[in-house]
């Protein structure tokens, strides 16, 4: 496989067409080698169009999905981050080169996966990272409060948590509901007490482990 050109092509052909243009994102992808980050057993996917399996039944999502997160958040210099569900890393190094005066809090279930993204990034010189192993699908206020939030596994309800730790002007990606109806949401919290919620698109990707669930009527 010609690595160059497959990056290239999965650029140009699925992630621009995506409606991703935003010149910083795309110039990162083409810099950053996401098949560093893909497991060993699957690096020839590296650059297809797929949810890629990382094992303990968790998957690491497409470019174009992981582009489009970057791309909605907004990202800025010197911003503090906080990332739910590390997974392969590839998403944090995104992340981190965007805030690149700023630290990117990421939080992962699965040691195997905080342990192998350190190494990862770690080799990649990516130094404004810390990885945490925790709980954190339905909160997590160390380090906050954030300018950016960003959920890698969809939640049925959006915890009131995660709402509580942005800053003012903070940005939140989440997808939320239950297949086979979720919606990718960028939450804005324009005031101390209010909110901004914007519908981007309908998709459906696995859970955050230990998601909060709805409240549910019993008959």
């Amino acid at each position: 496989m010609d690595v160059e050109q497959a990056r290239f092509n999965m650029v140009e052909q699925q992630i621009r067409p995506w409606d991703v243009l935003d010149q910083d994102v795309l110039d990162l992808l083409r810099e950053l080698r996401r098949e560093d980050f893909v497991p060993e057993e699957h690096r020839s996917l590296a650059f297809s169009d797929i949810e890629i399996p990382l094992g303990h039944g968790e998957v690491m999502l497409s470019p174009k999905f992981e582009a489009t997160i970057v791309q909605e958040v907004g990202v800025k210099a010197g911003d503090r981050v906080l990332e739910v569900g590390t997974g392969s890393g590839f998403t944090t190094a995104l992340l981190a080169r965007m805030a690149h005066r700023g630290l990117v809090r990421s939080v992962d279930i699965v040691p195997e996966f905080v342990a192998r993204a350190g190494a990862i990034l770690k080799q990649y010189g990516v130094n404004n990272v810390v990885l945490e192993v925790g709980d954190a699908a339905q909160g997590w206020s160390q380090g906050g409060p954030y300018d950016i939030i960003v959920l890698t596994g969809s939640v049925p309800v959006l915890p009131a948590a995660f709402l509580a730790s942005l800053k003012v002007g903070g940005r939140l990606f989440a997808v939320v509901g239950e297949a086979p109806v979720m919606e990718a949401q960028l939450v804005t919290r324009v005031a101390e007490d209010a909110y901004r919620t914007t519908n981007l698109f309908e998709t459906v990707i696995p859970p955050l482990k230990n998601a909060m669930q709805p409240q549910r009527f019993v008959f």
